[in-house]
């Protein structure tokens, strides 16, 4: 699958092999961060599968993903969570958080313009994609930030930016 590359302000310049951007020491890339919220503010999030290239097992946002060249990232978002949560809710984009994040596991990389939507959705997925999902679970978001800032290695690099971001749109 092609991902979009962009330039330091996010605009496409051309693209490249998904894993070609993720190869060390990567290319920056347009990407998106999906995190669902709960009514009562708590948030969706999931265990990456252990077969994930980058970051497995790590807890992370509700879902992420790359649009394809030239695919709006709504329209990706809303596919990404029905092909990995079997879920449709509705997303708006609330921000982008650039980051940079090395895998010491994998030796991947994530180099990323990762635009960041939110929406509302109010029950636990009940058949996530083991090949994408290891488990899901709902967590009150300032406990989720205590638990990001305690144990850093048991969640994703870029889920505090995302958080952050979220959590300023609401």
């Amino acid at each position: 699958m092609p991902v979009e590359l962009v330039d330091e302000q996010g605009r496409a310049i051309g693209n490249c092999a998904v894993a070609e951007a993720h190869t060390a020491p990567g290319r920056l890339h347009r990407a998106f961060s999906v995190l669902l919220f709960a009514p009562d503010g708590r948030v969706l999030l999931q265990q990456r599968a252990g077969v994930k290239t980058r970051f497995p097992l790590r807890w992370s946002n509700t879902c992420c993903g790359h649009p394809a060249p030239r695919q709006s990232v709504a329209e990706a978002a809303a596919v990404r969570l029905a092909e990995e949560l079997r879920i449709t809710a509705p997303v708006r984009e609330v921000g982008v958080y650039r980051y940079r994040a090395d895998d010491p596991a994998t030796g991947r990389v994530e180099d990323e313009w990762d635009h960041v939507l939110v929406g509302e959705f109010d029950h636990l997925p009940d058949d996530p994609d083991p090949a994408e999902v290891a488990a899901v679970r709902w967590m009150e978001a300032d406990r989720l930030e205590a638990d990001i800032a305690s144990g850093p290695a048991d969640f994703t690099p870029w889920l505090h930016g995302v958080l952050t971001a979220a959590r300023a749109a609401r």
